[in-house]
């Protein structure tokens, strides 16, 4: 099996039921970006950053379209990222399949467009997925199922937070997913930093802190 994605990794100090952590960075961004955070995360985990399919220009990739116009204003297109959340669920397919993963402990940890699919990754596709990371992102409905299937999404557990001065995605969007996943008798965190669109260092030590209690 071809990876559906390219990607950089780092390999676990573990041989076997290996937990693993898969990478999904921002619009415009590339693999090398949230890669900075492996040497400080835990030894046993297999990270794996993977680069998103879309292409930009000059350099740059994206896991969908955003598109600015007149009479739509800011608009994504839903149908690139359905494409892309369903690459993302192959491609966990395949790291299951070539390394030695514990299939009941992957964890995603997003950043903005990358949290926006990690999301509707982990509701589309919940058993392949079992904590998520969500920094900086939202909620997008129109890439998730119609029916959410509350017994399926059960072991989930999301770790969300925002800057609350973010200029990129406004916090109002990010303080919808705690009641969302609430309402699915989900496990959530959410928690706000005083930062615009990224991580801050409290931020880190906190998903940090929250993903070694689950690993």
């Amino acid at each position: 099996m071809s990876a559906p994605l390219h990607y950089i990794k780092r390999p676990s100090t573990l041989k076997e039921n290996v937990p693993l952590l898969i990478m999904c960075h921002g619009y415009g961004s590339d693999e090398n970006d949230l890669f900075s955070f492996a040497a400080e995360l835990p030894e046993e985990l297999y990270i794996i950053s993977v680069r998103a399919p879309y292409q930009m220009q000059p350099y740059g990739n994206a896991w969908y379209a955003i598109n600015f116009d007149a009479t739509q204003g800011k608009w994504s297109d839903d149908e690139q990222a359905k494409s892309s959340r369903d690459l993302l669920s192959k491609f966990i397919d395949y790291a299951c399949t070539t390394y030695p993963i514990d299939t009941d402990n992957v964890t995603l940890l997003g950043f903005s467009q990358g949290t926006i699919l990690s999301y509707s990754v982990a509701l589309t596709y919940p058993k392949k997925v079992k904590n998520i990371v969500a920094l900086s992102g939202y909620i997008n409905e129109a890439i998730l199922p119609g029916e959410l299937d509350k017994n399926s999404c059960k072991h989930l557990d999301f770790y969300c937070s925002h800057g609350s001065v973010d200029q990129v995605i406004p916090v109002d969007w990010a303080r919808r997913c705690k009641p969302f996943l609430d309402s699915l008798d989900i496990n959530n965190t959410y928690s706000e930093f005083p930062v615009g669109h990224g991580v801050a260092p409290q931020n880190f030590y906190e998903f940090k802190d929250w993903l070694e209690k689950r690993i």
